[in-house]
């Protein structure tokens, strides 16, 4: 515990004000990648860091070494990496959107809100790009842009909190810039989510008027399910028998998180509980639906 807050104060003077809430507990069951995996991953992190090597005066090539090595589960050193990276280039919004990322998987809350919304002043009035994805999806079709990513993740980070309404602002923001399927269903899932712990019902359902007919969705399968839920269309429980028979995917982490929250604001309370305990069981320990689980079990 010690030595990850040296790391993360370390990483940035400017967010070190910020980190009294960080707090991480090694996981119990951590999740574990298949050889294959493994040679992939640490084949594609040499190659990163090789660049980096070639390229000391490069953003992009720093940004990929922290990626690639967030990838591998090394979230400590990715954040001293883009920490490096800010010193060298601090008006570089993607160093603070993948730091404040970071910064959350190690529940370092406080910590990615001083960060995302750095960025977030540093993208105002300029135009949004597509984020290339370090781990492509089936089509090989990138599904965010940096923006979108900048204020889902600042959301994120206010929600897990439990602040609520900066929240919902910040997923306003993810909205404006949510422009294909994928990003929508995500965007409105934890919108709708905020809404609904914000006691806000009829605005919660009104946000899911956006999500219409049959989409094709590339990644975001989960949150979509879970928005069908929303809409009556898929009973919680029967979603609940399917997901109860492996806690150890990521979908089940994902969807376990919403079902949770789904049950919690019906005035299911032990039911809740239940299945946050259920995720929190699994080994998908830096998944945001564990992540949130886990917060939602530590007001109790």
């Amino acid at each position: 515990m010690k030595f990850l807050l040296v790391i993360c104060l370390l990483a940035s003077a400017a967010s070190a004000t910020a980190q009294t809430d960080c707090v991480v507990k090694a996981p119990q069951r951590p999740q574990q990648f298949s050889a294959e995996t493994r040679r992939e991953l640490e084949s594609k992190l040499i190659e990163a860091r090789d660049r980096y090597e070639r390229e000391p005066n490069s953003a992009d090539a720093l940004i990929w070494y922290g990626r690639r090595t967030a990838y591998l589960a090394h979230y400590k050193d990715a954040i001293f990496t883009f920490g490096e990276g800010i010193e060298q280039f601090p008006t570089d919004a993607r160093l603070y959107r993948h730091r404040g990322h970071r910064y959350i998987t190690l529940r370092c809350f406080d910590a990615a809100i001083a960060d995302l919304e750095k960025a977030a002043k540093l993208i105002k009035g300029k135009p949004d790009e597509i984020e290339p994805d370090g781990l492509p999806n089936a089509r090989n079709i990138p599904t965010s842009t940096l923006q979108s990513n900048i204020w889902y993740h600042l959301g994120l980070a206010y929600y897990l909190k439990g602040d609520f309404r900066r929240a919902l602002n910040a997923y306003r923001e993810a909205e404006k810039v949510s422009n294909n399927p994928d990003m929508l269903v995500a965007t409105t899932h934890w919108l709708y989510m905020t809404l609904r712990r914000l006691g806000r019902t009829d605005e919660a359902n009104k946000a899911l008027a956006k999500v219409k007919g049959d989409l094709d969705i590339i990644e975001n399968a989960d949150y979509y399910k879970l928005i069908r839920i929303y809409k009556g269309q898929l009973k919680a429980a029967d979603v609940l028998t399917e997901i109860s028979k492996n806690t150890d995917s990521l979908s089940n982490a994902s969807i376990g998180y919403g079902l949770g929250n789904w049950f919690l604001y019906n005035g299911q309370r032990a039911e809740a509980e239940k299945v946050f305990r259920q995720v929190t069981s699994g080994n998908q320990w830096s998944s945001f639906g564990y992540i949130a689980a886990e917060s939602e079990l530590n007001k109790q």
